[in-house]
């Protein structure tokens, strides 16, 4: 099997999925911010596990995955029509645990700013003091002669 199969299929079962949840699937407790995250298909082809994320409330998201559930015969249904496949892999739902990992990292850093607000005072790149600066380079030194390296 050629190394690149698995996510060229990953990647279209996305793609598929993606369009079916956002066109063919009418349910109310779908949320319109509902993602497909990523779909990682097993060695054998056989399997893939589709992540979403849905942005909202973890009550929006709650019923979200219980619809994308309820509904994943026809998905699987849409991706054998379209996938150009001997067998179409099963699926598997799953909601992404990545997408809460960065929703929480973000509420610490926000957290952070705003107890001590001096860690976002200075703008990025102004890590250099003048004042160090002088024990890199000789300040005094015409431009162009360097006295490195020469022993007078």
């Amino acid at each position: 099997m050629r190394p690149y199969r698995k996510e060229k299929m990953g990647s279209t079962i996305r793609d598929i999925v993606s369009r079916t949840i956002l066109h063919r699937l009418h349910d109310p407790r779908i949320s319109p911010l509902t993602t497909v995250t990523r779909v990682e298909v097993g060695s054998d082809l056989l399997t893939a596990k589709v992540y979403l994320s849905v942005v909202g409330t973890p009550a929006e998201g709650s019923k979200t995955f219980t619809a994308v559930k309820h509904a994943s015969g026809r998905i699987q249904r849409v991706v054998a029509e379209k996938l150009d496949a001997r067998q179409c892999p099963q699926l598997t739902f799953l909601m992404d645990p990545t997408v809460e990992v960065v929703r929480r990292t973000m509420a610490i850093l926000e957290e952070n700013l705003i107890e001590n607000p001096s860690l976002g005072a200075e703008p990025p790149g102004n890590d250099a003091d003048p004042s160090h600066m002088a024990d890199q380079v000789d300040l005094d030194a015409p431009a162009g002669d360097s006295s490195e390296g020469r022993t007078e």
